[in-house]
């Protein structure tokens, strides 16, 4: 198996919200696309990638670094011994010459072409990915079945607390059980009546609706706010303050009760293993949010997930960010304990296969050989432009 050629570009996906740190009116992603000369129904097998929501397309470092090395590789330094595809072994080519350390848009980068590299090996098995994974390295038994939930309510222009409660009920008409909101964006005050506003449409039941501040506060103000909101027993309290700052959260943990999330914005096994040494984790109530496709994609979060297991960790604490396909997969192969939705946001890339419905909370897997982002009509019309 060769690969004959990488496509790259960038896609729009823009929405206009706010959560309490940036906004999202220019927001945009990398695509790949990954060639082989592995030929089904008359046409090449071509693996897809992107990048989650929340960090920008990283073309310079794509075209500069990783994809040369990808290309000028000896065909075997990609293959396992059997001769077939290997992403971790194209993994190892992929980070020649770099320095650890300095993830940031690295990280997204080599998650890009990853993601793309492990839905080309499903395909060439023709098998769907969550198969993949779960025969490889899980324990072949994959959940037949994810929890998700639904995350929404960011701040923007004019939106009120009606807004705010139509938009929680459409999430709950869609089959979602759990549902997150955005605060930190606003006073504790007015963020308080917003709680309360969705509170309202989950009959008072605050063990689900989880909050999100998108790492805005500093110690005092997530303090102040954790004793505002504890009374709530909410589903979780994510992303207090910086991600890494892990004597904020520490010392969070030891006055918050309720369940703490966080670690969407940590991009390598070495930061995730130092939250989980120094952020006063609490493996009994706590959720790692680690997203595989800004973190060097699978090969390193399988890395993290061994590093949590070490540390005593089950896998069902953690929770993806992202909201994508990819991410679902690896849950639902790895038995994960769910994973995010943004209903209606980030197109085309983000959300799972057209026509996918959630039920009591859980969505299934598609058959679709590798991740079946072929699924995604307005999204596979961008990937296919991309090489046709």
């Amino acid at each position: 198996m060769r690969i004959t050629a990488v496509h790259e570009g960038v896609v729009p996906i823009s929405s206009a919200i706010r959560n309490a740190w940036i906004d999202f009116g220019t927001m945009d992603c990398s695509v790949v696309a990954v060639v082989s000369d592995v030929v089904r129904d008359g046409r090449p097998l071509v693996g897809y990638g992107f990048n989650s929501n929340g960090r920008y397309s990283a073309g310079e470092i794509l075209r500069r670094r990783v994809l040369p090395r990808l290309l000028d590789a000896e065909p075997g330094a990609l293959l396992d011994g059997a001769g077939r595809l290997d992403p971790a072994r194209a993994w190892e080519v992929m980070m020649r010459n770099e320095k650890p350390g300095g993830h940031g848009e690295r990280s997204v980068a080599v998650g890009v072409v990853d993601m793309a590299l492990f839905d080309l090996a499903a395909k060439i098995e023709d098998v769907p990915l969550y198969r993949y994974l779960a025969d490889r390295h899980g324990d072949g038994s994959p959940d037949t079945s994810v929890f998700v939930y639904a995350a929404g309510g960011y701040y923007a222009p004019g939106r009120t607390h009606a807004d705010l409660r139509d938009e929680m009920r459409g999430f709950l008409d869609q089959g979602y059980e759990v549902v997150k909101m955005k605060i930190g964006g606003a006073d504790l005050p007015e963020d308080l009546r917003r709680i309360e506003a969705v509170l309202d449409v989950l009959d008072g039941d605050g063990s689900r609706l989880a909050v999100d501040v998108n790492g805005r506060f500093d110690l005092a103000t997530a303090l102040e706010y954790g004793r505002a909101i504890e009374p709530y027993g909410l589903f979780w309290y994510e992303e207090a303050g910086d991600p890494l700052d892990y004597r904020l959260n520490a010392v969070l943990a030891e006055h918050y009760p309720g369940p703490l999330a966080t670690g969407e914005n940590l991009f390598s096994l070495q930061d995730a293993r130092n939250l989980v040494r120094h952020g006063g984790m609490r493996p009994d109530r706590d959720v790692i949010q680690v997203d595989p496709a800004l973190s060097y994609g699978l090969v390193e979060y399988l890395r993290v997930l061994e590093m949590l297991r070490d540390h005593g960790w089950s896998s069902r604490r953690c929770v993806p960010h992202g909201g994508h396909q990819f991410s679902l997969h690896i849950a639902a192969a790895m038995k994960l304990g769910g994973n995010e939705s943004y209903p209606g946001e980030f197109r085309p890339t983000g959300g799972f296969a057209d026509g996918a419905r959630v039920e009591g909370g859980r969505i299934g897997l598609t058959d679709a050989p590798g991740i079946g982002l072929e699924l995604k009509a307005e999204f596979y019309r961008v990937l296919r432009a991309l090489h046709d």
